[in-house]
């Protein structure tokens, strides 16, 4: 069973998180590109750095949908509320598109590796605080019929 209020409410919450979580990712990405020290002295830093962010958070969503869909839809399927399952899908999802969208077959791992991990750690994490806790919250249980007479 299905409960209409409840799903719609975690569809908002699934698209909420969606975008955070890549708006926090870029973001991190970003900031290792400038010196945040420098931000008071120099606003243009700082707008380059939120613009850069963004940019980095459509580039991220474009490249990531469909993996984080799926990985979305086991979570709400499974009721997978654990952190750990969105830590780990936010990391897989980022090593696996920075794996294979490498031009060359390198056997080793490709230098910026752990970055890339911990921005979707980060994602996962974000998308977690949002939606995933309440992963599968709006299937009702069907009522279980009793047997005894009353």
């Amino acid at each position: 069973m299905v409960d209409g209020g409840k799903l719609a409410l975690q569809l908002l919450r699934i698209v909420t998180g969606f975008v955070l979580s890549l708006i926090a990712a870029g973001g991190f990405l970003a900031w290792g590109l400038f010196r945040p020290e420098g931000f008071e002295q120099d606003p243009a830093a700082f707008a380059a750095a939120v613009g850069t962010a963004l940019v980095w958070a459509s580039i991220l969503g474009a490249t990531a949908f469909i993996p984080a869909g799926v990985a979305i839809v086991v979570a709400e399927a499974l009721r997978l509320k654990g952190i750990i399952f969105h830590l780990a899908a936010g990391g897989l999802i980022a090593f696996g598109l920075w794996t294979f969208g490498s031009a060359t077959a390198e056997p080793a791992v490709r230098p910026g590796s752990t970055v890339v991990v911990a921005a979707g750690f980060i994602a996962g994490f974000v998308y977690w605080l949002i939606a995933g806790r309440s992963a599968g919250n709006w299937r009702v249980p069907a009522e279980q019929p009793t047997d005894a007479p009353s």
